[in-house]
């Protein structure tokens, strides 16, 4: 092991964890009484001082806390009836704080390159010079942590990592887990491995640091993860420079995090006699997000006092998800927010992931000659494939669905994380694939020109109708194309067409990427939810790197992008044949 730079950092922080008996278990709240939780916290985030209740948390302090505190105890006790002037409150924000985003600086890429070798290989012109610009923004995306964050930490809200990132874009001015995995694959694709590596060492750094990955780089996400893509970033690294030694370093930290998720995550269900495990998204920390604290609270103001906690930890729980929000997790009578119960969900994508995670974990110990941690993994994956047909799969639609636990039933509703298990290779029998495509054609979500609709309810969620999003667009094609079957990689290829001309127009209309797209219309970006539609944007240009680079020689960027399905295809083509 190379105990040089951060992996020094990486030894002193295991052995301190190992002392203090945390190693395997749940990180320690957060306890600060500015960015997390407290009066502080609560009166400024009430008074609505920003737009964004984001904006207040990401700020840096301009003196140590415990002063920063003693000034606010002045604020608060003045006047004496204790309601606090907003004036005075504003006043105090702009003397204690820095504004947000202080902590990062503009970051150049040194291994950026102008001409990738797989542009050469996209036989459109126009999308070819897309493409090169949307490797461009990997420059105006780069940022990196000063180093005041590692040396005087109490005063930031930024977690430090001792290597530069790829930020998404707009309001997330830090890294954030899962919307990494599609960065990493389009800096791969960039052939920018230096920023991938270090950026894969960073959320190695968190799992050593944490025993878990947050949510995102801030001190507020920690105890709530995103759905686990380390070992596929991993992956996608191998895939690209084969680095056996690299591997072998951090193979540990990869078991690690899976441990977290085994031990913290994971629940049983009984189906038809029979115990499987399988994994949930559940965290066990009350209190409204700071980050969204005010639009928590006034939710939950009308509950009692037994009913907020739980309703709190839903919220985040639902949050870890990365599919914040979606009625996706509503269970109750109100049909809104107070209804989310995301723990009580066995949701189809979180287990195809960790099914890829088991799998490739597996290879991985393989390929370092391990053999007794290959055969574990290789156990677990049979085990998880097992678990997902008998409890996920619904023989009656042929695809997999969301199980509540609570109710002991499947959600019938589609979302594209039902075929997520094409993508993973999370099943034994090779007739599923089939049975997954006459569903999708059934569903009726390949009628909408602009992509795959993130569910067919349309509340005002940005992970509902009519909101479109990147990485389940290429989850669903990735898997589809990956099939035997001649169908699906045909559906998989218009699908692809799909959302790279309804990107391509956006970016032609609007000189950006967005994190979501409108399936309706003329493809517009999407909206609802909790903040305006953001632009940058980190995983929406991996998506279409990888996209232009699988379909290199078909795409175009002209296409005709009616919506389509194969019976309908193939009733033309007969009514053509007849009429001539």
């Amino acid at each position: 092991m190379n105990c040089s730079g951060w992996w020094v950092t990486f030894v002193v922080i295991f052995c301190y964890l190992q002392k203090k008996g945390a190693n395997g278990n749940l990180p320690p709240p957060c306890d600060s009484q500015i960015y997390c939780t407290g009066d502080l916290l609560h009166h400024v985030q009430m008074a609505k001082i920003f737009e964004d209740d984001k904006d207040f948390v990401d700020m840096s302090l301009r003196e140590e806390p415990t002063r920063i505190m003693k000034k606010f105890k002045g604020v608060l006790n003045s006047p004496p009836s204790g309601v606090v002037d907003r004036d005075r409150l504003i006043a105090f924000v702009n003397a204690s704080f820095y504004p947000p985003g202080t902590e990062m600086e503009q970051w150049d890429p040194p291994d950026w390159t102008e001409s990738p070798k797989f542009l050469e290989g996209i036989v459109d012109s126009e999308l070819r010079q897309w493409a090169f610009n949307l490797t461009s923004l990997w420059k105006s995306l780069g940022r990196k942590i000063i180093e005041e964050v590692n040396t005087s930490p109490q005063r930031f809200s930024q977690i430090y990592v001792p290597n530069p990132v790829i930020v998404p874009g707009g309001r997330f001015r830090e890294f954030y887990y899962w919307d990494s995995y599609w960065v990493i694959n389009g800096l791969l694709l960039s052939e920018m491995t230096q920023t991938a590596k270090g950026m894969i060492e960073n959320f190695l750094y968190m799992v050593q640091r944490y025993g878990m990955i947050p949510n995102g780089g801030r001190i507020y996400y920690i105890r709530r993860s995103q759905p686990p893509f380390l070992t596929l970033m991993m992956e996608s690294y191998m895939a690209s420079q084969n680095n056996l030694t690299f591997l072998r370093e951090s193979i540990p930290i990869l078991a690690k995090e899976y441990d977290f998720w085994m031990n913290n995550r994971s629940i049983s269900v009984s189906v038809d006699g029979n115990n499987y495990t399988l994994n949930r998204y559940n965290v066990a920390a009350g209190g409204p997000r700071p980050e969204s604290y005010s639009d928590d609270y006034e939710l939950a103001e009308n509950l009692t006092a037994e009913a907020k906690e739980p309703f709190y930890s839903e919220i985040k729980a639902a949050a870890e998800s990365g599919w914040d929000f979606s009625t996706r997790w509503f269970y109750g009578s109100t049909d809104s927010l107070l209804d989310t119960k995301t723990s009580s969900v066995v949701p189809v994508d979180l287990n195809a992931i960790l099914c890829r995670v088991e799998r490739t974990l597996a290879k991985f110990y393989t390929d370092l000659d391990m053999p007794e941690m290959a055969s574990k993994f290789s156990e677990a994956l049979k085990q998880r494939i097992k678990a997902v047909q008998a409890v996920l799969w619904d023989p009656d639609l042929g695809v997999w669905l969301d199980y509540n636990t609570e109710h002991q039933k499947r959600n019938p509703n589609f979302y594209p994380s039902n075929l997520s298990p094409l993508w993973a290779s999370c099943f034994d029998d090779a007739a599923v694939v089939d049975r997954v495509v006459s569903y999708l054609e059934n569903s009726g979500a390949l009628a909408y020109n602009n992509g795959l609709p993130t569910s067919f309810k349309n509340s005002g969620q940005q992970w509902d109708f009519p909101n479109a999003w990147p990485p389940l667009q290429h989850i669903v094609i990735e898997g589809l194309e990956k099939s035997q079957s001649s169908k699906a990689k045909e559906i998989a290829f218009r699908l692809a067409q799909k959302w790279v001309i309804v990107n391509y127009n956006a970016y032609k209309k609007y000189h950006a990427m967005f994190e979501k797209y409108d399936v309706e219309g003329d493809g517009k970006p999407g909206g609802g939810g909790e903040y305006e539609v953001q632009l940058g944007f980190g995983w929406s240009n991996g998506v279409i790197l990888q996209l232009l680079d699988l379909y290199r020689s078909r795409l175009t960027s002209s296409a005709i992008t009616t919506s389509f399905s194969f019976p309908a295809l193939l009733s033309s083509i007969l009514i053509i044949m007849l009429w001539v």
